[in-house]
């Protein structure tokens, strides 16, 4: 159907559609939604999904808040995600670190005032948030070893970080992390850190981020998210084992004293 056939259809004028289409609209409007998906002869599954989509848009998630912190939409996507799967290859993911790390992370790279620094570390911590909600999502996280044989702010940073990985490790069952050694060689996480999200409705697909430095890249074509899928299939299994790496970082922590 035109756009034109859309508003004779549902007593629209001429223009609203392609308004709409061009995003030209403020924000979607779960009626007018509902009515587009029953014309469009949607499934009740899927237009059950864009209405709950479209209602879910008109409330201002926290990460609002932090418009100034954020580059891209990245925490909104792991807010509602059910499973987020990682690599990390330079730093400490940002839901594992402690206040002290993120600060001393956050100044690395160009020069940032208290005040900045501060706001980000804040910003962290909220999004920490979503590991203690009722429903957390699962956290598998691979660390590559020389995340923590290289140090963030001074010993003290490094040995209350490295003490709150294996804290985790012991005492959660949604959080999952594991040191990938420096003696496997290369494999193949060495393209760079990436973050897989999954979500529970199946309506949602999956997400590969890769962080850069202006802005996030996100890949949720089938074959990209293979790739990625099959890079971190390989990762875990070459990584040590949860309670293994537990004994490892506590290996690594006397570093540090």
């Amino acid at each position: 159907m035109t756009a034109e056939q859309v508003g004779d259809k549902l007593g629209w004028s001429r223009g609203r559609l392609t308004n709409m289409e061009q995003n030209k609209w403020k924000r979607p409007d779960p009626v007018i939604i509902r009515a587009l998906a029953n014309l469009y002869q949607a499934s009740p599954e899927v237009t059950e999904g864009l209405v709950l989509l479209a209602k879910q848009s008109r409330v201002k998630g926290w990460w609002t808040r932090y418009g100034d912190v954020f580059t891209d939409a990245y925490v909104g996507f792991e807010a509602e995600a059910s499973a987020v799967s990682t690599y990390q290859s330079m730093v400490v993911h940002g839901l594992l670190q402690t206040p002290e790390y993120a600060a001393a992370s956050t100044r690395i790279g160009r020069s940032r005032s208290p005040q900045v620094v501060d706001r980000v570390v804040q910003a962290r911590l909220v999004r920490q948030e979503i590991l203690d909600q009722d429903d957390p999502p699962k956290v598998w996280c691979v660390l590559d070893e020389s995340v923590l044989l290289r140090p963030a702010g001074d010993k003290q940073v490094m040995r209350e970080q490295i003490s709150r990985l294996i804290h985790l490790v012991e005492s959660t069952d949604h959080i999952k992390i594991q040191l990938l050694p420096l003696e496997v060689g290369l494999h193949p996480g060495t393209a760079g850190s990436f973050t897989i999200l999954d979500f529970a409705n199946p309506l949602d697909p999956s997400i590969t981020y890769i962080e850069t430095r202006t802005d996030g890249l996100y890949l949720e074509e089938e074959d990209e998210l293979q790739v990625h899928r099959d890079a971190w299939d390989d990762i875990r299994v070459m990584a040590l084992h949860p309670d293994a790496s537990a004994d490892r970082m506590g290996q690594i922590i006397k570093k540090y004293e």
